[in-house]
């Protein structure tokens, strides 16, 4: 039987303080959570200039700098957004065995839906999250494991899907001029398995104890992240920056993936989840990943005999495989692609 620890974080009753198993050591709580307002990522208006090399130029400021970045006026309606946000949240205030019951119909569970994360067992301390994630492409595969519950969930988070994967093609191609590659660089295998994942934050009794999500640096090409409320963070120096939320615009960050294509020119930031002890928070972060057997590499057209490759070949399910090892820890990661 499992215990109230296990069960789904939004299905416990009102607690007064944070479980002993969800307590983080001293060194990695957020504190007391006191940040400069004035320091925020970089706001990109893809169709704020008339000429798109000034598109391209903020882009690779704001990735070389920042490794994060928000997108505006980027072509997803502000309804498509609202809807998909709004069947997410129906999705995660469903009974706790509705929406497991919903998240088991695929053999090789691909659509899951957990809490903290999927190493619960193993984990030394838990997060304050529950998750709902499932792949994206091809919807025709894919889409009869997604949720029915709540009855919008496939109609909508289809249409939502369409448009990010364009999204991503717009992003990725400015990128790619940007670095100097060919339009389509990053087109077929380099982005041929997005997933998404919607993460749930309920009402922490003490946020200064306890963590949403740890940091970490995402293991995809580029990652789209739809937030309302605060609660995202990025690590800049020795400093955790805030990322307020824009309304209606998306927040980019590079992956460990675009960070060896570029040849190091590209790095993400660690980046990390808070709680809240007023309001639950729900986020969807759509992962632009290879396919799993493509091979990620520096692109030939960025190495030359004054600037080698920093990082060997490998597929990417053996990149996943070793970055799930790792628990995502940046140091292992980072020495585990140096050394391939």
């Amino acid at each position: 039987m499992k215990t109230m620890d296990q069960k789904p974080r939004s299905s416990w009753p009102d607690v007064s303080h944070v479980p002993e198993s969800y307590v983080h050591p001293l060194e990695k709580r957020p504190g007391k959570l006191i940040f400069d307002t004035c320091k925020t990522i970089p706001v990109v208006d893809l169709e704020g200039y008339y000429d798109q090399t000034h598109v391209v130029q903020d882009v690779l400021k704001a990735t070389k700098e920042f490794g994060f970045f928000q997108v505006i006026n980027h072509g997803v309606s502000k309804k498509l957004m609202d809807d998909t946000m709004a069947v997410f949240k129906e999705f995660h205030a469903m009974r706790p065995e509705d929406k497991a019951s919903e998240c088991s119909k695929d053999p090789n569970r691909s659509c899951k839906f957990y809490t903290s994360s999927e190493n619960f067992s193993k984990e030394e301390f838990h997060y304050w999250r529950d998750a709902l994630t499932h792949p994206c492409h091809s919807l025709e595969e894919y889409m009869q494991f997604w949720p029915r519950k709540p009855i919008r969930y496939r109609e909508v988070v289809k249409e939502y899907a369409i448009e990010l994967k364009k999204l991503g093609e717009k992003i990725l191609n400015l990128i790619c001029e940007g670095l100097g590659l060919d339009t389509g660089y990053f087109s077929g295998g380099h982005s041929g398995d997005p997933v998404l994942l919607v993460n749930h934050y309920p009402p922490c009794p003490d946020p200064s104890l306890t963590l949403g999500l740890a940091k970490h640096r995402d293991p995809s090409l580029i990652t789209i992240l739809f937030q309302e409320q605060n609660g995202l963070q990025v690590c800049k120096g020795d400093e955790w920056i805030l990322v307020e939320p824009v309304p209606h615009a998306f927040v980019i960050n590079v992956g460990y993936v675009l960070q060896i294509i570029s040849n190091g020119e590209l790095k993400g930031a660690e980046h990390r989840a808070v709680t809240n002890s007023s309001v639950p928070r729900t986020s969807a972060a759509f992962f632009i990943y290879p396919s799993k057997d493509d091979l990620i590499e520096p692109a030939k057209a960025l190495t030359n005999a004054d600037n080698p490759p920093l990082y060997g070949s490998m597929q990417f399910k053996e990149f996943q495989r070793n970055y799930l090892s790792y628990a995502a820890n940046a140091e292992k990661v980072q020495k585990f692609i140096s050394s391939t």
